[in-house]
């Protein structure tokens, strides 16, 4: 079923991508469940992708309600190699300012009860997340954004909260206090499963606000963010855009072999279902020796 070489997830204020030729939509089953939505699949700048509003059209997912664990499982069935993920984003610090973009490279997990990972059921794996984004897809953001002249970080942390409700101010001066840089409620169990599922993925996150430890931003409203989310997206969609077509055809980066060293299950202990369900994620791996053997042969 592969459709796409690029995946596109679209954050708060970002519910369809502009620009996209021979486009139409899918659903796509996978075996945990319905994606937020349909995946529209086009062409952009001349490469096969495919776009996912995260939240849903109209949006209508809390963070905690997405069901991130398909999202990428669909990416992956429509064969994404790679996933470039916008975010809308408050800032804990005085110099990213509203309107700029950070490309962040390190999460602090502050959810709760989230599913991030593909495995269990029989089958242990522990993927390296030591640097959680992939760094020729933050390459080619950066690269992207100086393009069209927005101010951009890259670097930084961004803090995953859980949400819906914003910061308290003794959260965010806490924060601050940590050292995060800019605090958001999606992205940490995208890049994980992404990671699981052999996909670069990286973060354009836009800030809105700088949260409500700063003077000026006390009090942090939905109306306030709307209309910053608005004066962004233009920003993100010519972004994605210089994005997409700076790609490398190929991938010289060790993402797709996340999982080469990541079992700990032996091969024969795993149950039959549960390798049927991952299939897809580590059929590769599973094989038996003979399996392999075979496939060598061919």
């Amino acid at each position: 079923m592969a459709h796409a070489e690029i995946g596109i997830i679209g954050g708060s204020g970002v519910y369809q991508m502009a620009g996209l030729r021979r486009k139409r939509e899918v659903r796509v089953a996978t075996p945990f469940g319905r994606p937020s939505d349909a995946y529209v699949l086009g062409e952009l700048e001349g490469r096969r992708v495919a776009f996912l509003a995260r939240h849903g059209r109209g949006h209508v997912l809390l963070p905690s309600e997405i069901n991130f664990r398909a999202n990428v499982y669909g990416f992956k069935k429509l064969g994404a190699e790679r996933i470039v993920a916008l975010s809308a984003v408050g800032s804990l610090r005085e110099d990213i300012k509203p309107m700029d973009c950070v490309i962040p490279s390190q999460f602090f997990d502050r959810t709760r009860g989230r599913i991030s990972t593909f495995f269990g059921g029989g089958l242990a794996a522990h993927i390296s997340f030591a640097d959680p984004f992939c760094p020729a897809v933050q390459d080619a953001l950066e690269r992207s954004c100086k393009v069209v002249g927005v101010t951009t970080h890259r670097g930084g942390t961004y803090l995953c909260m859980e949400g819906p409700a914003f910061s308290t101010k003794a959260e965010s001066n806490l924060y601050r206090a940590w050292g995060m840089d800019v605090i958001g409620m999606t992205n940490l169990q995208e890049a994980k499963l992404a990671r699981e599922a052999e996909i670069c993925y990286a973060t354009l996150a836009m800030v809105t606000d700088y949260d409500c430890w700063h003077a000026d931003h006390d009090v942090v409203t939905v109306e306030q963010i709307c209309e910053v989310l608005q004066r962004n997206a233009e920003h993100a969609q010519e972004i994605i855009r210089h994005t997409v077509r700076g790609l490398p055809k190929e991938r010289a980066c060790k993402c797709g072999s996340a999982l080469a060293h990541a079992f700990i299950t032996d091969r024969k202990n795993v149950p039959a279902a549960t390798k049927k369900k991952l299939a897809l994620l580590v059929g590769k791996y599973l094989k038996s020796r003979d399996e392999r053997r075979e496939a060598r042969g061919k």
